[in-house]
């Protein structure tokens, strides 16, 4: 394998070339200051609820992910505050879901959200009253966003909701999530 020198010529491209000056190959990047991105900086995590979690009916409760399937920056609590706070600022591409299931009451109405910083972002919601709604006992929903997160203090959380009554809980670990990568800096 040749070894390779950098080259800072004027014009805004960078030449990679083989030592020996054989060849060179030219990768030109924008006119933009920012941080590059490898593999190695570039904040992935998926994380899951391991075990059935119980909610209070008609409140907004936020789903305890205590478990990942990877976190390639160290960036997912899943001990103490179940949350997502990545060390680079940019634009992450965000997915959630829940499943929630009543053994004693009907679904009536459920939600799904992803909070930054403690409010709100985005939801998806789901009325299931309807004539025949008593028997609706489970549902999965999904959210995703596309959420531009500051690099230091911004955070993620995975919070549901369920509107019954009964014992409202979180199961299936394999439906339960929250996943995202980092799609470009800012």
């Amino acid at each position: 394998m040749a070894n390779l020198k950098l080259k800072n010529p004027a014009g805004g491209s960078l030449n990679f070339v083989s030592a020996d000056g054989a060849s060179d190959l030219t990768v030109t990047f924008p006119a933009t200051t920012g941080t590059a991105m490898v593999s190695g900086n570039m904040p992935a995590f998926s994380a899951y609820r391991s075990g059935t979690q119980n909610i209070t009916t008609a409140t907004w409760t936020k789903v305890q992910l205590n478990s990942e399937d990877f976190d390639t920056a160290s960036c997912f609590d899943s001990t103490t505050n179940y949350r997502f706070t990545p060390t680079v600022a940019g634009y992450y591409q965000i997915n959630g879901a829940v499943h929630l299931s009543n053994t004693t009451d009907p679904i009536l109405q459920t939600r799904v959200a992803i909070y930054k910083n403690g409010t709100s972002y985005r939801y998806a919601n789901v009325n299931l009253v309807y004539p025949t709604y008593n028997i609706i006992n489970d549902a999965t929903l999904q959210v995703s966003a596309l959420i531009n997160m500051n690099g230091s203090s911004d955070y993620l959380e995975l919070y549901c909701y369920e509107y019954a009554g009964g014992t409202p809980q979180i199961v299936d670990t394999i439906s339960t999530c929250l996943n995202g990568t980092l799609v470009r800096p800012s």
